[in-house]
């Protein structure tokens, strides 16, 4: 799968590379018209950014001063490679040449443009929703908004939002069009077995160190008294937005959603979009205009406002608030959890029984507390990739062996809970084996064939999408796949 290559525009490559972010390519998006013989734009065809690196002709065309290359509606200028190569070599990506970085970059235009062209569904709520993520990151790292924005020399936080915007949604149409090529590709067992048979007996890959976990989850319980207190803001809410009010403003102001709180509280989904089954029945049940009463989802008490139908799309807005949760609900919870460890070290229980019987995490307690890889889909995570938090929980955890109490908190509402973890297997580093690590040799194989789908796919597309390339990058070796004849 290619590189994914991100445009940044302005923004301080060296500031990004410090904060160990890969904003690579400095693209610029223009819908142009070259002229082949003379290599030039029409003159309606340019955006300010492009102005900036083109020379006008005396018959008020523009020569192309530095773009690299044309993919379909995507301009790439010498400069966004240029930059990219000097900020992955910062980053110590590897060995990598200016034809590596122009090649991937081009291949990243050619998938976003085709996405475009096909008419992917594409969701701009995730964009936001990432965005938002970024920007909080970033703050966290630096300090404040105000440190970040002078960090990166930008005059506003809606600059900022919108050329990572920008940068996002492009990469995420490159995602789709990846995403649609390879989306019915299967492997069978005999292909999984002739992909293993065909490596050669010295190049069979390494198994890195791997751990099943299991987990028990004790939230603190929230009193009536702070659920009611909460029902009745988002009630006082609701009847100022009825009255006239400013939905977006409110939350804004108020909602506790981090992802959706610095626009309003907006949230684009269809009914297939991955939100809890409450949020998506409010979300469909409404006209344009009506406000939800407040409703109840895992994450904590909401209100809605559906803002626009389009189709099996809807634009909502949405409050969240989460009950104050009492210092003696928490004491209770820790206590509640500290006394299933002991039965569990005592031996009085086992530890899938104790998660099956008080276990507040409902996704794992049916299976004893069985913690499942999202990546592969099976029980195993390999040490080195696991989350450095929970890395540093368990990394010192004998087979069976139960962890200490753990404080913990919902990434995304900071709500409060406790948790005790258990290594139930340790599968030292060896090579593969197939009958042992089928699961991995499998998505290695399903991995190649989706490779061969897309390098089929592209060959394909390259010989009836627009795509020229200019000065040096003509000599590379990518170039003559890419250069019709």
């Amino acid at each position: 799968m290619p590189q994914k290559i991100m445009n940044l525009k302005s923004i301080n490559l060296k500031a990004i590379a410090f904060l160990g972010l890969l904003f690579f390519s400095f693209i610029t998006i223009a819908q142009v018209t070259i002229d082949d013989e003379d290599n030039l734009l029409k003159e309606s065809d340019f955006s300010p950014e492009v102005l900036k690196a083109t020379t006008m002709t005396k018959d008020g065309r523009l020569k192309i001063d530095g773009v690299a290359a044309v993919v379909g509606d995507y301009l790439v200028l010498e400069s966004d490679i240029s930059k990219a190569y000097i900020d992955m070599k910062n980053q110590q990506v590897g060995e990598i040449t200016y034809c590596d970085v122009a090649e991937t970059i081009l291949e990243n235009k050619l998938f976003a443009h085709h996405a475009v062209q096909d008419s992917l569904p594409f969701n701009p709520s995730r964009v936001e929703s990432f965005t938002d993520q970024q920007i909080d990151q970033f703050v966290r790292q630096v300090g404040s908004m105000d440190k970040l924005l002078e960090f990166y020399k930008i005059d506003s936080e809606s600059e900022l939002r919108d050329q990572l915007n920008e940068i996002n949604t492009q990469r995420m149409l490159a995602e789709e069009m990846q995403g649609s090529i390879v989306d019915e590709v299967e492997i069978t067992p005999e292909e999984t077995r002739d992909f293993f048979e065909a490596i050669p007996k010295d190049e069979i890959p390494l198994i890195n160190d791997e751990v099943e976990l299991a987990q028990i989850i004790v939230r603190p319980e929230v009193g009536e008294k702070e659920q009611q207190a909460v029902i009745d803001k988002l009630n006082f809410y609701r009847d100022d937005v009825v009255a006239g009010g400013s939905f977006a403003t409110k939350a804004v102001l108020y909602s506790e959603d981090r992802g959706s709180r610095s626009q309003g509280g907006k949230i684009t989904l269809t009914r297939e979009d991955n939100f809890v089954k409450e949020f998506k029945d409010a979300a469909f049940s409404l006209q344009e205009g009506e406000v939800s009463r407040p409703f109840e989802t895992e994450f904590g008490w909401h209100i809605l406002t559906v803002e626009k139908i389009r189709g099996q799309q809807v634009d909502v807005r949405h409050i969240l608030l989460y009950p104050e949760i009492s210092s003696e609900a928490i004491q209770k919870a820790k206590d509640e959890i500290e006394l299933v460890r002991k039965k569990i070290v005592n031996g009085e229980v086992d530890f899938k029984e104790a998660a099956r019987e008080v276990s507040d995490e409902m996704e794992t307690r049916e299976s004893g507390g069985q913690l499942i890889n999202n990546a592969t889909g099976d029980r195993r995570f390999e040490l080195t990739k696991i989350d450095p938090t929970l890395y540093d929980q368990v990394i010192n955890l004998k087979e069976n062996e139960v962890s200490l109490v753990i404080k913990d908190s919902e990434p995304r509402t900071a709500k409060i809970f406790f948790k005790v973890i258990t290594l139930t297997k340790k599968i030292p580093e060896h090579i593969a084996e197939f009958s042992k690590d089928y699961t991995k040799i499998r998505e290695l194989a399903l991995q190649q064939k989706k490779l061969t789908e897309i390098k089929e796919w592209k060959a394909e597309k390259v010989t009836d999408t627009y795509v020229k390339i200019n000065g040096d990058y003509k000599v590379c070796k990518f170039a003559k796949s890419w250069i019709k004849q």
